[in-house]
């Protein structure tokens, strides 16, 4: 185990949002793709934003120099070493491949360098990766269709799931459902953004229309006590980043966060850092967070495990690490 301490999972990070300006520097220049800064610092003020909207601004922005198969890997093998640093050994990062193929890059070169990098994360850092790719709902449903078609052909190579970003408060669920049908009826699970920057309605046609397996987000479930209640009674897991919801104006501050309603009404929820290097966080300062909001070091471990989409046998492995830490040691810390 690291320095960091206990052992953690991440269920809900997105890749093109862990690149550091150094990094997305050096993308930019290789890829001829002109940033809005040229320096680390500029960019670094560059990513400092208030809203969710400025936000969908920073990203576009940043992700647009990530052109190559050799850039996705690259993304995957940088955020494995940040992982392992933190004590995280099992993830499920989502990455947006309809904004490259936008761009012009093919939908097999992004799926190949992302996996790619899986297969290097794995051997270099012992971090073992599963993928949730994210269909942008700024894009029209077919888009994700054809995301979800590739998907499924990558499932062998650590495709477990699919995904649904961009603007939840513009593009509601709903015409996404063909989407995930696709996807459910090539063997993926379902974990789509719902609860963020809409309420219940949006997560009510999360679940329905789409059938999620696991919510990112989910937090605005506390606004209807009824839906709330079935959360934790069908053990839908919600993969809450308090940081980022702090960051995109979903809550005013860190002491009004949903987090303590959502597990005092039995709600299971996950940790993740979501949009790390934008958000100015990581899994450890979330999770830092998380504690004081009264969530467990272990119970943030078990609430994961149980939404993780990983095969058995890594489950297994999982659920043994866990078993045999000392918790008592990771709550003293």
């Amino acid at each position: 185990m690291s320095d960091s301490g206990y052992p953690k999972i991440e269920l809900h990070v997105h890749l093109e949002a862990t690149i550091r300006p150094e990094r997305l520097l050096e993308f930019g220049r290789r890829n001829d793709v002109k940033l809005p800064a040229r320096s680390v610092a500029g960019l670094e003020r560059f990513c400092r934003f208030s809203g969710f909207d400025r936000f969908i601004v920073v990203w576009v922005k940043t992700t647009s120099v990530l052109r190559r198969r050799s850039d996705f890997r690259r993304v995957v093998v940088d955020y494995a070493a940040d992982l392992a640093a933190q004590g995280c050994f099992y993830a499920e990062p989502l990455f947006s491949p309809s904004e490259p193929v936008n761009r012009g890059t093919p939908w097999q070169e992004v799926f190949e360098g992302y996996c790619d990098g899986a297969d290097e994360a794995r051997e270099l850092h012992g971090v073992e990766l599963r993928f949730t790719p994210d269909i942008t709902r700024n894009f029209p449903p077919e888009i994700g269709e054809q995301l979800a078609e590739w998907a499924v052909r990558y499932r062998e190579r650590g495709v477990a799931g699919i995904s649904l970003g961009g603007s939840e408060h513009r593009f509601p669920p709903a015409p996404f459902a063909r989407a995930f049908a696709i996807a459910r009826e090539g063997g993926l699970k379902a974990a789509p953004h719902a609860g963020e920057t809409a309420g219940p309605a949006s997560i009510r046609s999360a679940l329905d229309d789409l059938h999620a397996d696991r919510l990112r987000h989910g937090v605005r479930a506390v606004e209807d006590p009824v839906l709330l209640a079935e959360l934790a009674e069908r053990g839908i897991v919600c993969d809450v980043t308090p940081v980022s919801n702090l960051r995109t104006g979903v809550v005013r501050s860190l002491d009004e966060h949903p987090l303590p309603a959502m597990l005092a009404a039995g709600v299971r929820c996950s940790i993740g850092s979501d949009d790390p290097v934008l958000m100015q966080t990581s899994l450890t300062g979330d999770s830092d967070v998380a504690v004081r909001l009264g969530h467990t070091p272990r119970a943030m471990y078990e609430h994961a495990l149980a939404g993780a989409f990983c095969d058995e046998p890594t489950r297994a492995r999982l659920k043994a690490a866990g078993d045999t830490y000392d918790w008592g040691a990771a709550a003293d810390t």
